[in-house]
């Protein structure tokens, strides 16, 4: 492992590593049966063989992970490496303060205990807000569901970190490639 002032740096490799910014609509698979839009139709012009790190459901818009490299994919996806990940909600109705205590203190879905890391509330209105969380946990439509426990439906959902990546102003659709320090972070993250 080699570190510049502090930060680790990726060894060479033939691996490729990049950030896509899902858009809505798209399957978070890279081919469908039934014909829907995959991510496969936007990552059409690149010659790797790319796994996607995690999945975000087809309404989900954000940042999602593509690489060849199937440890990093493996490791990155799996619970106990605990990868935050940042999410953005527009909700039904006005959260609460309350509200936001009940995910800190931790909610049950049917298929388990869900712990959320942070909570910020961004916007509140009568008739929607507009939440940050950051949770660590994978499970499916986990985000959905634990905000429709506590009484406040999705509107719209998108993925804006996972672990020290963030989305930025990277347009819907596009890909870009990992920074270094980026790409330093995460296998630092996940022990590679």
């Amino acid at each position: 492992m080699v570190k510049v002032a502090g930060r680790r740096l990726p060894p060479v490799s033939e691996h490729v590593y990049l950030v896509l910014n899902k858009p809505r609509g798209v399957v978070s698979t890279m081919a469908d049966p039934e014909g829907r839009r995959t991510i496969s139709d936007l990552v059409a012009d690149r010659p790797e063989r790319l796994f996607h790190v995690g999945r975000l459901d087809t309404d989900t818009s954000g940042l999602l992970l593509l690489t060849n490299d199937g440890d990093f994919a493996h490791r990155m996806a799996h619970p106990s490496y605990k990868v935050e990940k940042t999410y953005v909600a527009e909700v039904k109705g006005r959260v609460a303060r309350g509200t936001v205590a009940d995910l800190m203190a931790g909610v049950t879905l049917e298929d388990g205990p869900v712990r959320v890391r942070r909570v910020r509330v961004v916007e509140a209105a009568a008739e929607r807000s507009i939440v940050e969380l950051v949770i660590h946990e994978g499970r499916n439509r986990i985000v959905r569901r634990l905000l429709d426990q506590v009484g406040h439906p999705v509107r719209q959902l998108s993925r804006t970190r996972f672990g020290p990546v963030e989305l930025g102003t990277l347009k819907v659709g596009a890909l870009r490639e990992l920074t270094n320090d980026e790409l330093g972070a995460l296998l630092e993250l996940v022990g590679l």
